[in-house]
């Protein structure tokens, strides 16, 4: 395998500094009370870098601005922050509650998330997501156990001061009733009352003001035209002292976690920009849906629920309420259309309805759905052009390419994914017909496991090389000879634009034994040849691209970790 790797990336003197000085966390307590706030990032940057929990828990409980995002695209070799840091993170968030030097408003955590056990310890999305769920339950705990203690506290003082008014208030009664027997002797003055019960008076105030203020939220609800709903979350908002975006992800065991800290009350509010749900029932979907806020919801993905075509219809009206989302990913959600089945084309027709409500959806992700010769039906119904479509494990019928070719879609969209559907000498017409209507947009092109042989490869090359704009190119588990790959390189070394080359192991690099046309499972698990020296594969790639002298193109096999957001 060749790569082409980028230059690391120089540190600034600023960076350097920055990690000598939290490497000595002793030292701490001498330089935190002088730092500028122009500082703060960068020795933060430099904690995580280095794995120093206690002086990211120190930087963030005294965090002077108002917003803090950590997280987002990560470059080239770079890892998520460690798991140890992002608990002593979480952590200093609840401290900086009461901390008076802390200016924390929103705390955006968005695409912080690494892989479950990946290198470096990070925390992956399951982690993070019970974490930020524990921490806004335990902070609503906190709050509530502060506010017993000071009604504890206030409740004493009011015994302390009714006490001490007993003996105060027998004494005024004693000298108000001889006031008024003296009155009564001489006869000069007038009778009066007995005097009402003590405190009254200001008891029927407190009341008065009680309905004031209600009637005034009243007011206020129907004067600016807004739900009674509306009014109470943005009640409830004025309580927050820190709102967090996360991306989040359930399960069946962090759903009941994720749902109590979803609908708490207290200093913290969480915020989803994307919704991951694995191997959760439809009505569990409905009520978390109902939970979230409706603004910030970028995203959702579902994946390995059995949602069939009418619960992924009766879904679909929930999502309208997400005036920002805009990706949708479906992933072996057990969408298994069957005509013979009865209700399967109301189903259908319900599910293309709720389609034309997603107005801001951009991307559109759906894997092993089993919808084969539904696409236009489907794909109609969106009301904007997509510029991410990913269709794997489809089972696209010819129709569904043709259409898929000609569609409003198809100009601008930036990425496309067609893997592991079989293309042949039928379809292959319709493929090269998208490639040129999509020739000026598209950016990342996926034909993994396609069943390529290098008679179909040859078909598609001139429209492949058409497309300027490509900047990635994944051709994995296709059954090419070493004469098709190196058709392969000579084009793709003429794509000045393109980045990142996945190509396929050829077939001379397989042990004996493969089918004429091995399909991608095949070549997956069929050994390679150790007889042979699979090295030569990359030296005549290199060859190839050397004399084109290009180096900025980036060349592999490893279709495991394969990344094509990591081009720039």
């Amino acid at each position: 395998m060749l790569e082409a790797r980028p230059a690391p990336m120089v540190l600034s003197l600023v960076s350097l500094c920055a990690r000598e000085v939290v490497s000595d966390h002793s030292s701490s307590p001498n330089w935190l009370r002088w730092v500028p706030r122009e500082l703060y990032r960068p020795l933060l940057e430099a904690s995580f870098a280095g794995c120093r929990p206690l002086t990211v828990g120190e930087l963030v409980q005294r965090w002077p601005e108002r917003t803090l995002r950590v997280g987002g695209r990560r470059k080239r070799g770079q890892t998520a922050p460690n798991r140890l840091c992002i608990q002593g993170l979480l952590l200093a968030v609840v401290r900086g509650l009461s901390d008076a030097r802390s200016s924390l408003h929103v705390l955006d955590l968005g695409g912080l998330q690494g892989d479950e056990g990946g290198m470096g310890d990070p925390m992956g999305g399951w982690s993070l997501t019970v974490a930020l769920c524990t921490m806004v339950v335990q902070a609503r705990a906190g709050t509530r156990r502060a506010q017993k203690k000071e009604g504890d506290r206030e409740r004493k003082r009011f015994s302390v001061l009714e006490r001490e008014r007993d003996p105060k208030r027998e004494r005024g009664l004693r000298k108000r009733g001889k006031e008024l027997n003296g009155d009564e002797a001489s006869g000069n003055g007038e009778r009066t009352g007995p005097p009402g019960p003590p405190g009254e008076e200001e008891l029927n105030t407190g009341v008065r003001r009680r309905m004031e203020i209600d009637r005034k939220r009243e007011t206020a609800v129907t004067g600016l035209g807004g739900s009674k709903k509306e009014a109470e979350e943005k009640e409830v908002d004025s309580d927050v002292l820190v709102h967090v975006r996360a991306d989040l992800f359930v399960n069946a065991r962090s759903w009941e976690r994720v749902r109590t800290a979803l609908s708490a009350s207290g200093p913290l509010k969480l915020q989803c920009r994307y919704l991951r749900v694995e191997e959760i029932s439809v009505s569990s979907i409905r009520t978390l849906l109902d939970l979230l806020p409706r603004t910030g919801l970028l995203g959702i993905d579902v994946r390995y629920s059995s949602l069939g075509v009418a619960g992924l219809a009766e879904l679909l009206p929930l999502l309208s309420n997400f005036p920002a989302l805009s990706s949708l990913r479906l992933h072996y959600c057990n969408l298994d259309f069957r005509r013979d089945l009865a209700g399967q084309e109301e189903a259908l027709r319900n599910l293309s309805q709720g389609l034309t409500h997603l107005r801001e959806l951009r991307r559109l992700s759906l894997t092993a759905l089993r919808l084969p010769g539904q696409l236009r039906v489907l794909l109609s119904s969106l009301p904007q052009p997509l510029e991410i479509l990913e269709l794997p494990y489809l089972s696209l019928s010819p129709a569904d390419l043709a259409y898929l070719s000609c569609s409003h879609h198809v100009s601008t969209l930036q990425q496309l994914d067609l893997s592991e559907n079989r293309l042949d000498e039928h379809t292959l017409p319709s493929v090269c017909r998208l490639l040129s209507q999509a020739s000026s947009s598209l950016q990342h092109l996926c034909l993994s496991g396609c069943g390529l042989t290098d008679g179909l490869l040859g078909l598609l090359l001139p429209s492949l090389g058409g497309c300027f704009a490509l900047k990635s190119l994944a051709l994995a588990l296709n059954p090419l000879s070493m004469a098709g790959l190196m058709d392969l390189m000579r084009m793709a070394v003429r794509m000045p634009s393109l980045r990142q080359l996945l190509y396929p192991t050829p077939l001379e690099d397989y042990q004996p034994g493969l089918p004429d046309l091995p399909s991608s499972a095949q070549l997956l698990d069929w050994p390679l040849d150790e007889s042979t020296d699979i090295s030569m594969t990359s030296c005549q790639l290199n060859r190839v691209l050397k004399d084109s002298g290009r180096s900025d193109l980036f060349l592999t096999c490893d279709l495991l970790n394969y990344d094509k957001d990591l081009v720039e």
